[in-house]
Order: C-alpha cells, then structure tokens, then sequence
C-alpha cells in the first residue's frame, strides 16, 4: 500500500500529475481541485490510493487523508468503481458527500456524471452508515453547498494555469465555458468542473 507520494511536480495534464519520487515518475490520477493546487517544479505531497487490477495498476491523488478516505468508502458501494468515486469526490468536497448521504439528498448525487435517480437511490441506502457524519463547516443553507461548487471559476482557471497556460488565456477558455456552468447552476446543481476543464482546454486547442 502507497499512503502517499511527495516531491517536486515533473508534469501536469488534465486528470493526471507526475510526482518524482527518488528518480521515478509517480503518474496520479487526480480530480481537477487537487491539480489546480499544484504547480510544475514545487514540492507536493500527495494522499494516494492503488487500485489494483488485472491488467493495470493505478495510483489516485488527493489533496488529503480525508479524502482518500471518502474515496475508498465510496467504493464498497456495488456498482461504484475507482472512476465514479472520483468523479463524485470531483463534484463535491467530502463533506457534502456525507451531509448528501446523512441527509438523503438524491439530487446531489445525480449531479454527478454518471449517476441516475435509481443509482442515486441506491447509494443513498449502501452509504447511509458507512460516510458518517460532516466534520466540517462548509455547510451551504440547501444542504450541499461545496466549496467545489460555489468556486468553479477559480478551480478552473487555477487548473489551466497549472497546465501551463497564461492567466488571459485561462481567463477567456473559463468565459467560454462559463454558459455551460451556469446552466448546471440555474438547474440547482454543481458544475462539472471536469467537463468544464475538457471543453476549456478545447476551446484553447482551437485557439492555438
């Protein structure tokens, strides 16, 4: 078992950073929060979790103990796989994740890409009384009000110049994406901040 990886950042791409570890490069599966925190060249140190498979080894990064925990509990839910844990833990911090299931709260799961009203209903029941309770204060008035949520254009933006782009050309590839965020927010759920990366670094793509 890893617990985690530190050292300087070799390289960053949209889902993944490279973290040198005594020589060796560290690929990391990360969501995009955990990435816009990190920059190319500084120190980072890493939670990290290896799903092991057949035909593959696969390290997952997290900016915390906490939320590799969430991730790995997340998993002992049937039908959910490393993937759809991190696309929920990319969707909501760990404790919107608890209060959402402490509290019953369908439609914050199927916010999430990849889960419908009965997958949501499921989860609801599977992860009742393995999540537990919220530990910290970033409690929104509707119940799940996570920080991921209410800063997109800043993750998004921090993201991008992660990846090596300048602060305008972030700025425009976030204006761009910005109608389909306030959609997703209009309709009471939180932008997808990966999608909204992906569609981000095309806009910047054809730009180029």
């Amino acid at each position: 078992m890893i617990a985690f990886v530190s050292g300087p950042v070799a390289a960053l791409a949209p889902t993944t950073a490279v973290i040198e570890v005594g020589g060796i490069g560290m690929a990391l599966q990360c969501t995009p929060q955990t990435l816009a925190d990190l920059r190319l060249g500084q120190e980072a140190r890493l939670a990290t979790s290896l799903v092991v498979r057949e035909d593959s080894l696969t390290l997952y990064g997290f900016a915390d103990d906490d939320e590799r925990q969430v991730f790995e509990l997340l998993q002992t839910a049937s039908g959910v796989g490393p993937r759809l844990a991190q696309a929920m833990l990319a969707t909501h911090s760990p404790d919107a994740l608890r209060l959402a299931v402490s509290t019953g709260d369908e439609k914050a799961l199927t916010a999430v890409s990849g889960i419908g009203k009965k997958g949501a209903q499921k989860l609801l029941l599977e992860l009742k009384d393995r999540l537990g309770a919220p530990v910290g204060a970033h409690i929104g008035q509707q119940g799940v009000a996570a920080p991921h949520a209410a800063g997109w254009r800043d993750q998004l933006q921090a993201a991008l110049i992660g990846l090596g782009y300048a602060s305008r050309e972030a700025e425009e590839a976030v204006s761009a994406v910005a109608p389909q965020a306030e959609a997703a927010v209009a309709e009471g759920t939180a932008p997808p901040v990966p999608q909204l990366l992906r569609a981000a670094l095309q806009t910047l793509n054809r730009a180029r």
